[in-house]
């Protein structure tokens, strides 16, 4: 992309009049245009033309400390928390937002999809460096306003460049029943979610980030530490966001033993068996039969945590690779929890180990010391730091492809903090790209065949969408949504690296994940790095891909052969341009390839040929490798 915006509009805009007059040229993709705070973002130094975090790149923090309680009997969960917000950004600021997510589950609240009724978060205290707050009646007093999702904290001073401010809140839910979107219970399990008040992000580029949750769009989130103390009843083992601090309050010697004896092992132990479910045995017990586990954890963005007297727990270790930059090898924890008897489950730790050493040498080494599952009450399964919560009775293949792709979200957006809010496709397309490539590696099949790629299925239809389109504005009742989030940026990436190559591909998608760990990038930080790194302008690829639901179709024409050569014509018959791969396979079994280049469509051609050398030609095939996502491959061969 780079500074030739303006340029390329008018040429595109010149344009014009001569496609009009020239309708058997193909039409050719308009330029990428960030939107203007982008742009001011790179005039003001934070972000760059390159890809590259700019030189006053900045990002604000916060850091919690949360003490709640669960009431299993009453499915209510109540706390307290202190946040300190620390204003890195050269703004002064006269309001915070503050995420109430759980209000989505009020009755009034907006949602666009299905969600189990409760009251919502009853918010009894709000404080501002100690002084307490109410619902004032002037719109500019100091106070704090909810709105659906949403609370706007007023303090009495505004909060300066390089300052922090100190918030406190007190609150409670009734955590809602099964079948409520990434949290429920159903009196045996407890898997909670959004579940505390969370700054909202500010941000570089758009300043407050702080649209309406409701159910569909996911999360946009800032970074920060945390301390947890979470209170259950005994007997009920936690796997949560953090590293357990207080073990020897809340586990037996027997279950210490067992881990420490994990810690060392890249086999799978059992920690909790079917028959040790019990204070005195899994946990230690108390006089008032609850217990405090305290967690802490560091640079996340979020803390998520399941509970359960019935889990078994299993645990082992996965290699990460050197973190840490010593030139060791490092280590995280593996831990597995659920209902014994569940369906392909046993299995759970083991999928998840090679799901993080996979990405770990495919996208960056785990920085985190665990990673934990846990089976519970939803359909599907949801990402949260260090822990996913996935549902259900699955056969093997499917928890392995659940569960690859929820801890893939360690990467994108754990640590690459995109706004999947914003822009669903850059945290699920990047993951289910991963999530193929771990299914390839895993089963030894060929996971981008694209007879299982649902994007095919849509394209060409009428009903597709583009992936560069807000979270919750996507048609209801379609599957819309998951092809242009999911399937079709997942074929983009696949299709980029048939355009490169793999040796070129990966180092970039690398350096991309390196430059924006734990910073927040958009898309435009994403196209620039793999344009700056290949030194080429892909605006044709982004345009065609992500911003169109423009369909490809090559097809090979006519295939002429004759004593001095093979001349094979192809013809783009679609509106998306890609390079046409050519093999030729001759009658005695050897092979020739050549490529037409994509900028023979970039100049409006919709014919081109290639020739070869003569021989008996037995077949011709365009893009044998299935990297390009041709909507009809029924004419890309000929012959047998």
């Amino acid at each position: 992309m780079h500074n030739r915006f303006a340029f390329c509009l008018l040429a595109a805009l010149l344009l014009l009049p001569t496609l009009a007059m020239a309708q058997d040229r193909r039409p050719i993709p308009y330029p990428v245009m960030p939107p203007l705070q982008f742009q001011q973002a790179i005039e003001n130094g934070t972000r760059t033309t390159t890809g590259e975090p700019g030189p006053n790149y900045w990002t604000n923090t916060a850091d919690y400390d949360i003490q709640a309680t669960l009431t299993p009997a009453t499915k209510t969960l109540s706390g307290t928390e202190t946040i300190r917000y620390h204003n890195n950004s050269p703004d002064t600021l006269g309001f915070v937002i503050v995420h109430l997510r759980q209000n989505l589950h009020k009755p009034e609240a907006m949602r666009n999809r299905f969600v189990p009724l409760t009251e919502g978060m009853l918010v009894s205290e709000v404080k501002v460096n100690g002084e307490v707050l109410s619902e004032p009646e002037s719109r500019d007093a100091p106070g704090y306003r909810v709105r659906g999702t949403v609370m706007q904290v007023v303090p009495s001073a505004p909060i300066l460049p390089g300052s922090t401010a100190e918030f406190a809140f007190a609150w409670s839910f009734e955590v809602p029943e099964a079948g409520a979107p990434r949290i429920g219970q159903d009196g045996e399990i407890f898997y909670v979610g959004y579940w505390y008040p969370q700054m909202a992000v500010y941000d570089d580029v758009s300043g407050w980030k702080a649209d309406q949750y409701m159910a569909n769009g996911e999360f946009y989130m800032g970074y920060g530490d945390y301390n947890v103390a979470l209170t259950v009843p005994e007997g009920w083992v936690v796997g949560a966001t953090g590293t357990l601090q207080n073990a020897d309050e809340v586990l037996t010697e027997q279950t210490r033993a067992r881990l420490a004896e994990a810690a060392q092992t890249h086999e799978v132990v059992s920690i909790v068996g079917e028959n040790e479910r019990m204070p005195g045995t899994s946990t230690a017990d108390s006089d008032d039969g609850m217990l405090t586990w305290r967690f802490q954890a560091n640079d996340v963005r979020d803390f998520a945590f399941g509970t359960s007297d019935q889990y078994v727990w299993d645990a082992t270790t996965a290699n990460v690779g050197d973190t840490d930059g010593d030139g060791e090898r490092d280590t995280s924890m593996i831990h597995a929890f659920y209902r014994p008897g569940t369906a392909s489950w046993e299995r759970s730790a083991e999928f998840a180990q090679f799901s993080i050493e996979h990405l770990s040498e495919t996208v960056m080494p785990y920085p985190y010391p665990h990673m934990t599952t846990v089976e519970g009450v939803i359909g599907g399964g949801m990402e949260f730091p260090m822990i996913t919560h996935i549902g259900g009775s699955r056969s093997d293949q499917s928890l392995f492809s659940v569960t690859y792709h929820e801890i893939s979200h360690m990467w994108f957006p754990m640590i690459v903090g995109q706004d999947e809010k914003q822009f669903t496709w850059m945290d699920e397309g990047l993951t289910s790209f991963n999530t193929n490539e771990g299914k390839t590696d895993f089963w030894d099949s060929d996971a981008w065949d694209p007879s299982q790629q649902s994007y095919y299925y849509l394209a060409g239809s009428g009903y597709e969408v583009e992936p560069m389109r807000h979270g919750d504005d996507y048609p209801d009742g379609t599957p819309a949504r998951g092809i242009a989030g999911y399937s079709k940026p997942a074929i983009t990436l696949h299709a980029l690296r048939g355009l490169v190559g793999e040796e070129t591909f990966r180092p970039i998608y690398k350096e991309y994940a390196r430059r924006w760990a734990f910073k927040h990038p958009q898309p435009y930080d994403l196209f620039n790095t793999f344009e700056d790194e290949l030194d080429q302008d892909l605006d044709w690829f982004w345009t065609a891909m992500l911003f169109e639901t423009w369909t490809l179709d090559q097809a090979i024409a006519d295939v002429d052969q004759s004593a001095e050569h093979v001349v094979v014509t192809v013809e783009d018959r679609g509106l998306t341009p890609m390079p046409a791969t050519l093999r030729v396979t001759y009658e005695n079994g050897e092979t020739a390839e050549q490529v037409i280049p994509v900028d023979v469509w970039l100049n409006g051609e919709r014919e081109a040929t290639a020739t070869f050398e003569p021989g008996t030609v037995t077949r011709v095939e365009i893009d044998p490798e299935a990297y390009f996502p041709d909507v009809d491959r029924s004419n890309n061969v000929w012959g047998n």
